[in-house]
């Protein structure tokens, strides 16, 4: 008897999965029900008084909703139509035109005129408008015709035309926290609308779930709804039982075709695959650094946390040997922050490539190191009259500036005059590579010490040393 209405429970489960995703039925239905964004759904907030219909005398503004997938810019928007039963109307940028936009906007205002009734227009994707297309949404926004809610996974600034981004409410959305992604989980596993307690998860299973979702609560729903049915369809032939089934680790791996990373981003390892990504670079082995860069990000390690590491590796065991790294490493920092993952992995390959393939050389590092260390001694004494600032009155009365010779003036730009202070003179901190661009400034530095008058090229690294 339990188990026929436990297969029953089952084909019930299966026709409303073939009916709607489990992400579409588990979308929240109110803002008690929404996980995340606690800073922009707070008392008072543009967006909390559009969704609870207080959006002032003037009326609910419009917003233009960034964030990467899966934050709840949809369900922001499904939560603003709810209000006072406002007419919601769902239109994506890369199918929709002008036609179709002007279409919302001529039913919005019988709407309006007949029942009274707002229009709650959902544009997704909109940085796939022109100019012109975006253009044709500013009377009706401008008129409140409708309450333009605009998603977009790309930079407002540099993708909505201004007039229509001074018009409306600039909302960014987060990635979820894994804390946020445990929650979503959990709740569709017990939910009625989702799994109604019919299956369980084990712990490794959540947190592969947890690491595989990368803050996108559609991407953590939708494995954990293909990995229910593996999970289904490897149970026995006439299983009668009650009890949930267990969705395990191997059932997740093979809905999600992806082999679990065994790595805690948040213990010993997490700074051991760090570590080996930075030595990797340092040592020349591209593909192990490609390696761990992978292992990184498939273990849901936050993209911005490995950039910085790329930048700081492109100085200190780079540097002038090769000083385009760092624009590569500085350029995909910023890159990664404004285009999230999947697509920053590709970004970062390239920085961690060019970090791995460049000539190396810690030179500038080193010499840093050397200077401090004497800063540290108490090395250093006063700077020479002549480099002091004359730009205060009783300067020139001083000395300051007296006998300086603008470099300018002289053949090459060249000055030779003593910059170190007394008891630093003829110090050598810099001692450049013969590698890479590096070898070049090797050549240019000796030069330059011969017109400086300083000491030929060698480690003195300073006038007592040896």
């Amino acid at each position: 008897m339990f188990g026929a209405a436990a297969a029953a429970g089952r084909q019930g489960y299966a026709a409303q999965r073939a009916a709607a995703p489990l992400a579409a039925r588990m979308r929240p239905r109110s803002l008690d029900e929404f996980r995340g964004q606690a800073e922009v759904l707070r008392t008072g907030s543009p967006v909390r008084r559009l969704v609870e219909g207080s959006g002032g005398a003037a009326g609910p503004l419009s917003a233009v909703i960034w964030g990467p997938p899966g934050t709840g810019k949809t369900t922001l928007a499904h939560l603003v139509a709810t209000v006072a039963e406002r007419r919601f109307v769902e239109l994506s940028a890369v199918t929709a035109g002008v036609r179709d936009v002007r279409a919302v906007m001529e039913a919005a205002v019988r709407d309006r005129d007949l029942y009274g009734r707002q229009t709650v227009l959902f544009l997704d994707e909109i940085h796939r408008f022109t100019k012109a297309q975006q253009d044709a949404l500013l009377p009706g926004v401008e008129n409140r015709t409708v309450i333009l809610v605009a998603a977009t996974t790309e930079n407002p600034s540099f993708s909505i035309i201004a007039p229509l981004l001074s018009r409306s409410v600039l909302v960014t959305l987060t990635p979820l926290s894994d804390k946020d992604i445990r929650e979503v989980i959990g709740s569709a596993l017990t939910d009625e609308r989702g799994l109604a307690a019919q299956y369980s998860l084990a712990d490794d299973a959540l947190e592969h779930l947890v690491r595989l979702a990368g803050g996108d609560a559609r991407r953590a729903l939708t494995s954990l709804e293909a990995a229910a049915g593996v999970a289904q369809d490897a149970q026995p032939v006439g299983r009668h039982t009650t009890a949930p089934v267990l969705v395990t680790l191997a059932h997740v791996e093979q809905a999600v075709a992806r082999a679990a990373v065994r790595y805690d981003r948040t213990g010993d390892q997490h700074y051991d695959v760090a570590s080996a990504l930075v030595k990797s670079m340092r040592g020349s082995d591209v593909d192990a650094a490609l390696h761990y860069l992978a292992r990184m990000l498939e273990a849901g390690e936050d993209p911005r946390f490995v950039a910085r590491r790329v930048v700081i590796a492109a100085s200190e065991d780079i540097g002038m040997a090769d000083p385009t790294a760092l624009q590569t490493a500085v350029a995909a920092m910023h890159a990664v922050a404004q285009i999230g993952m999947p697509e920053a992995r590709i970004i970062l390959a390239q920085a961690v490539v060019h970090n791995a393939l460049a000539p190396k050389s810690n030179a500038a590092y080193a010499g840093l190191d050397a200077a401090v260390a004497d800063v540290r001694a108490g090395r250093g004494g006063a700077v020479p009259a002549h480099l002091r600032g004359t730009g205060y009155a009783g300067a020139e009365r001083l000395g300051h500036g007296a006998g300086y010779v603008y470099a300018h003036d002289e053949p090459d730009a060249v000055a030779r005059q003593q910059y170190l202070p007394d008891d630093l003179a003829g110090v050598r901190y810099y001692h450049p590579t013969d590698r890479g661009f590096e070898g070049r400034l090797r050549s240019r530095l000796g030069w330059l010490q011969d017109r400086l008058g300083r000491p030929a090229s060698g480690r003195a690294d300073r006038p007592d040393a040896g």
